[in-house]
């Protein structure tokens, strides 16, 4: 079954392994996140807020249609 996290879920999660004497496994087994997952996650989104990560998914979607754009 896979799931699908919002960018304000996903730094939820991460900012909850941060806090102290949370244990990483822990939080993704909380969640029904693989570790992996949440690695991933802290390389794309950590240390962002919740604005950073919709801007970067703004951005994400307007470099995708520009290069449509050019590929026509």
């Amino acid at each position: 079954m896979k799931k699908r996290f919002t960018e304000e879920q996903v730094i939820r999660i991460l900012r909850e392994a941060e806090s102290p004497g949370a244990h990483i496994r822990e939080v993704c087994r909380r969640h029904s996140v693989t570790e992996q997952t949440f690695f991933r996650w802290r390389t794309i989104y950590g240390g962002m807020d919740v604005s950073d990560a919709r801007k970067l998914t703004m951005l994400e979607s307007e470099n995708a249609k520009l290069k449509r754009f050019v590929a026509e």
